[in-house]
């Protein structure tokens, strides 16, 4: 069996920048080992399997599979306009673990619908997330949570920058993600970075599914409808963020197809 591959930089402007997806097409549904290994071997931080039937999409990191990856997503919709089955204009449902997520193909862009994940401000991260992440209480505005997955507002940009996480302590926690975020400058709303060692990925180097969650706190904090993000890993990539349907948002971004080739079984 050859199962039709490729490495797709999304949320990226230019080459090796923003964050490189796995987009594997299979004609049918294949067992969740088989999947799990695939994504082991390409060895980035999502690997996206699409079945163009059912048009069903996963995602698998290299150690398990997630509920909501967003640059995976974009990478998908890219390679699917690439090949000429989503045209500039149309829009694509995609059958998911969080429900339809529906893909708008532009020009230049191509923006997701995506569930707006308001976090819950009141459950602080605790005191050994903040040492593991290099962070002191008074560099820390607010905390809280959006499903398992830790939420961090910090003082600048600077300090979002500036992270160095002890990765060995915070595996040491329980957890599944956690972002770390800030009012941006020069031209961005937001800056932020995003960190699950939890499932193999230390640093992602730009996360969808997290600004599902930071458009909700920061449009609400800034009082906007838009914003424009930069997620300041050391690839770096940029989202538009805009509010839609209530309980919902729309992200878009740019992506670039790195390698193609063929999965032999």
């Amino acid at each position: 069996m050859e199962l039709a591959m490729y490495l797709v930089d999304a949320f990226a402007h230019q080459a090796f920048s923003g964050n490189p997806a796995g987009v594997c097409l299979t004609p049918e549904p294949l067992p969740d080992a088989l999947l799990q290994k695939i994504a082991a071997e390409m060895a980035v931080s999502e690997t996206a399997f699409y079945t163009p039937g059912s048009q069903q999409l996963r995602w698998f990191t290299p150690l398990t599979e997630v509920n909501l990856c967003g640059h995976g997503t974009l990478a998908t919709a890219h390679v699917l306009q690439q090949t000429g089955a989503l045209n500039s204009g149309e829009t694509l449902t995609f059958t998911t673990l969080s429900g339809p997520l529906h893909v708008t193909a532009g020009r230049d862009a191509i923006t997701m619908d995506f569930p707006l994940l308001p976090p819950n401000m009141a459950v602080p991260a605790g005191l050994a997330y903040l040492a593991a992440l290099g962070l002191t209480d008074e560099q820390v505005t607010a905390q809280g949570m959006f499903g398992e997955k830790h939420f961090i507002v910090v003082s600048s940009e600077a300090v979002v920058r500036q992270l160095a996480p002890d990765f060995a302590a915070l595996r040491a926690l329980p957890g599944r993600g956690i972002v770390v975020s800030a009012r941006g400058e020069n031209g961005f709303d937001i800056v932020s970075r995003y960190f699950a060692p939890w499932v193999g990925v230390n640093e992602d180097p730009v996360t969808g599914s997290a600004h599902c969650a930071l458009a909700a706190y920061w449009c609400a904090e800034l009082g906007k409808t838009q914003l424009h993000a930069f997620q300041a890993s050391a690839r770096g990539g940029e989202l538009s963020l805009a509010l839609g349907e209530p309980g919902r948002v729309n992200i878009g971004g740019q992506a670039r197809t790195m390698l193609v080739g063929a999965f032999t079984l």
